[in-house]
């Protein structure tokens, strides 16, 4: 840890902006090694990219820092270089996971677009291109928001008022339905936390944004 100042300056050495250049793959190969990782208060407030923790399918705990933030969409790199992006909160594209979401449609429409103000019946349908074993799936999803109890989540220590919204998605074509949870916080409107699935019996990915984007 006595290297963390001096790391840092040769990160910042080798990249521009955070959106000119990745810094996922970099940071983390340089400094934290092996998956599973438990990042420090400290260690996450030093670091001057956003940064978020990331479970696929309940697997290990990752630590990723924010690639690009362009065009209101934020470029998550992986260590093995996937790629999740996100956009006001929701999962909209994977790149290089075992199933991948490829296609999003009528985003513009999306409820999450103005989280603070979701109210309770909340609907939306959009066209979904994914993959489930290989294979390309796509159909019509619509989705109905409820909202649970509130919560407070302990972030980089520091503790983050949120309301819970339960999203649940059916399908049209072949009735499938699951659930995604979203953590919205009380006074920002960011997604904090997540719980999506790329389809139906696709890939589960929970997210949580330790430092927001600016």
């Amino acid at each position: 840890m006595r290297n963390l100042p001096l790391l840092l300056l040769c990160l910042l050495l080798q990249a521009c902006t955070q959106t000119q250049k990745g810094m996922g793959e970099t940071f983390r190969l340089a400094f934290f090694g092996a998956d599973n990782i438990q990042m420090t208060n400290e260690q996450i407030d030093n670091l001057p990219y956003a940064s978020m923790y990331l479970r696929i399918n309940g697997g290990q705990q990752l630590f990723v820092v924010l690639g690009y933030n362009e065009n209101g969409q934020q470029k998550w790199i992986t260590r093995d270089k996937a790629m999740l992006v996100i956009e006001h909160g929701r999962l909209v594209k994977t790149l290089g996971l075992a199933d991948n979401l490829n296609q999003v449609s009528n985003l513009q429409h999306d409820p999450l677009r103005d989280a603070l103000h979701l109210s309770e019946g909340s609907s939306w349908s959009r066209t979904l291109r994914w993959t489930e074993s290989g294979k390309a799936r796509a159909d019509t999803a619509t989705s109905r928001f409820t909202q649970g109890k509130d919560e407070v989540l302990q972030l980089a220590g520091r503790p983050v008022a949120c309301h819970i919204w339960q999203e649940e998605v059916s399908l049209a074509e072949n009735g499938a339905s699951w659930r995604n949870t979203f953590w919205v916080d009380a006074s920002s409107g960011q997604i904090r936390r997540s719980q999506q699935a790329l389809g139906a019996d696709a890939l589960s990915i929970d997210i949580t944004i330790l430092k927001p984007a600016i």
